[in-house]
């Protein structure tokens, strides 16, 4: 099969390649992938800094959208020749993945390949981030920042279909006005304002019960000073950097809750519980047109490194996919 490696050089650049196929398992299913999509997190595994799970494929990617070609001999609840889109802890850039059956949601019949691809990553990430880990409910507050990423589009819908108000940071005017056409209250240019001043302002001072925050660094002292009695601040991402300092004081009389969470290294029990969750409280959002996957851009596979410059220049409201198949439909 063909399949998007990285070159162990200086260049760090990408190529396509020929390798074997994986094999499934007696609990796995083969997908002949049509799409899969770009995440910050192959950025990293390119660079070498986030290597994948123990015995997950060496292959970026992390989700897949395609359909099965063949099945263990415990798989009894797909069909061959269904279309399903899943979570993957790699192995996405590549015409065939194995996953275990139990990863696998179906795709709505109005989705494409290249749409559905754009889902799961990004909307499991929110849903586990929002409801699992914050504990947000109807009628709170939420900060999102990027909101104009993938994520962050996929939060806004979730958060506004759970009855929350939706503050989020993005680093354009027209990302805002787009963010703001998704259903969030307000937006802030964190190039241009005070994130921290303009929603003091907004919020008439109050503040917000969940911060969802991919940026970390400097940022954290500002996010704890603007979360409300027993706010909850969830840190899913580093662009900001590692080190921060807390004043632990305003945790405490706060009574804070600082969340770290990532999807990746969860174990299998812990995925395959959230895809469960997801299938019965989300995908019928998908189904019914309620929510959907935002795309920025559309690549061939072979241009996996340009759909990488893309994402890298923050150039992307939404999601990057790459088309895998050429007769994706």
């Amino acid at each position: 099969m063909k399949a998007i490696l990285v070159k162990v050089d200086a260049s760090r650049s990408l190529y396509l390649a020929d390798m074997p196929a994986p094999q499934p398992g007696p609990d796995a299913v083969l997908i002949k992938v049509h799409a899969t999509a770009v995440n910050r997190a192959d950025l990293l595994q390119r660079r070498g800094l986030y290597p994948p799970p123990p015995g997950e494929s060496e292959v970026m990617g992390l989700e897949a959208a395609g359909v099965v070609v063949a099945k263990g001999a415990n798989v009894n609840d797909w069909q061959i020749g269904a279309r399903v889109m899943c979570l993957l802890g790699g192995g996405g850039y590549a015409e065939y993945v194995s996953v275990n059956h139990n990863m696998l949601l179906g795709i709505p019949e109005h989705l494409s390949f290249e749409q559905a691809a754009a889902i799961p990553e990004v909307f499991y990430t929110a849903f586990a981030n929002l409801f699992l880990e914050g504990d947000l409910k109807a009628g709170e507050s939420l900060l999102i920042h990027a909101g104009a990423s993938g994520v962050g589009t996929a939060a806004i819908q979730l958060a506004r279909q759970a009855g929350a108000k939706v503050f989020i940071t993005a680093g354009s005017d027209d990302k805002i006005r787009r963010c703001l056409e998704l259903g969030a209250e307000a937006g802030i240019n964190y190039k241009t304002d005070d994130f921290a001043a303009r929603m003091t302002e907004l919020t008439q001072q109050q503040g917000v019960e969940v911060i969802l925050d991919c940026v970390g660094g400097e940022y954290l002292h500002k996010n704890l000073s603007l979360l409300r009695l027993k706010g909850r601040h969830v840190l899913i991402g580093l662009l900001g950097g590692d080190k921060a300092e807390i004043d632990l004081a305003l945790v405490l009389r706060k009574r804070l809750r600082l969340i770290g969470s990532v999807l990746r290294s969860r174990n299998l029990a812990e995925k395959i519980n959230i895809t469960g969750l997801f299938k019965e409280k989300i995908l019928p959002l998908f189904a019914n047109r309620q929510i959907h996957p935002v795309i920025d851009s559309v690549y061939p596979l072979a241009e996996a490194g340009k759909a990488h410059e893309h994402v890298a220049a923050n150039k992307n409201f939404g999601k990057v996919v790459l088309r895998v198949a050429a007769n994706e439909s």
